[in-house]
């Protein structure tokens, strides 16, 4: 496997990857630093039950690489970095999360973790005891609490300039959405489009969140296996990743893909080609799913203000009709296109501090 590991650092252009190991609270977790031109590497740190340990190393190294390029477009002065722990999430435990933060503390703050996928705030509050580097800690500790209202309102706002492009408005009223996946974020984006007066389906394969949403919102559950059936104006991946591949590209009966998950095309270059030979509007991932990024940065960066970071996550409705813009005048996917503008950012603050 090591050798596995070093391959892939080299291929994805990783700085350096942590292993954590703690019997005692049955801690696994791997942490991946991926770039720190900008600033220290922030990203989530997420639990999962994964099927080997090559499975979660890679879902590090991709999503860290990802965090590079949300933090770089999105104007912010961090690099990029995410977290796995390897295990059940219902087993988890204030021992495994403060031994969790004490080697997240070991790191000097060139990684500051924050909650993701099956983490919350409470997480983050036991980390925080071990050290100072984590955002995302609840309010009534200064923090900014859960930055998934803010992640599901990015993507609402990029949804909207989506349509934008697609349609010459920006109305959601009476589009057809499918939001897969209606975990924290998926939830708050639902509540925005009902809002909004779009027709909302649902799916996930987790039955309460099935029912807290169908209770709470007007929407119609479609089941997992019949979601490509659908004739749909948006689909919204916000479940994990690699959900736009060879197998459901074919099947896909939607003009957008606008969704919070990250790393949702399978293989960039060539799902991004694919959807614009199908001339299906494609809003890059890393770059409308940034508004949790941009909460919590406010809060590391220690002077928050809410209606600020409203203001900022806003921002991300005229970055994706500039993508739009810069794929189509290169013919580019726009995957491309907004790597392109992230990296260019990358590499000019890295010309600047190689400077006397």
């Amino acid at each position: 496997m090591s050798n596995k590991v070093f391959e892939l650092m080299k291929d994805l252009e990783h700085e350096q990857v942590v292993f954590c190991h703690d019997p005692h609270s049955n801690l696994k977790a791997i942490i991946a630093i991926h770039n720190t031109t900008l600033g220290p590497a922030l990203g989530g740190t997420r639990m999962w039950n994964y099927a080997s340990d090559d499975e979660a190393v890679v879902d590090a190294l991709r999503l860290s690489r990802g965090m590079t390029y949300k933090a770089a477009i999105s104007g912010l002065n961090l690099g990029g970095g995410k977290a796995v722990i390897i295990g059940d999430p219902s087993l988890k435990s204030e021992a495994l999360w403060r031994r969790y933060g004490k080697f997240v503390d070991s790191l000097n703050g060139k990684y500051i973790t924050a909650e993701d996928v099956n983490t919350s705030a409470a997480d983050m509050e036991f980390i925080h005891l071990e050290t100072n580097h984590v955002t995302g800690i609840p309010e009534y500790m200064g923090g900014s609490g859960d930055p998934s209202p803010f992640t599901a309102y990015g993507v609402f706002v990029g949804m909207k300039a989506c349509a934008q492009k697609h349609w010459g408005n920006d109305s959601l009223s009476g589009k057809k959405v499918l939001v897969q996946g209606v975990g924290h974020v998926g939830q708050y984006l639902v509540g925005h489009l009902t809002e909004a007066g779009a027709k909302v389906y649902i799916t996930d394969i987790n039955q309460a969140r099935i029912q807290e949403t169908t209770n709470k919102y007007k929407v119609e559950f479609i089941e997992p296996e019949r979601m490509l059936d659908l004739d749909l104006d948006i689909y919204a991946p916000c479940a994990l990743g690699a959900t736009v591949n060879d197998e459901s590209i074919p099947l896909l009966k939607c003009p957008i893909i606008a969704g919070a998950a990250n790393n949702q095309l399978a293989v960039e270059k060539i799902h991004g080609r694919q959807l614009i030979e199908k001339g299906i509007l494609y809003a890059p991932d890393f770059l409308i799913n940034a508004g949790g990024l941009i909460n919590v940065a406010a809060e590391a960066g220690g002077s928050y203000n809410r209606e600020k970071v409203t203001k900022d996550v806003e921002k991300i409705y005229q970055r994706i009709l500039d993508i739009f813009a810069l794929s189509e005048n290169e013919n580019i996917t726009t995957q491309e296109a907004a790597m392109k503008i992230a990296q260019k950012r990358i590499d000019d603050i890295a010309h600047v501090k190689s400077r006397l």
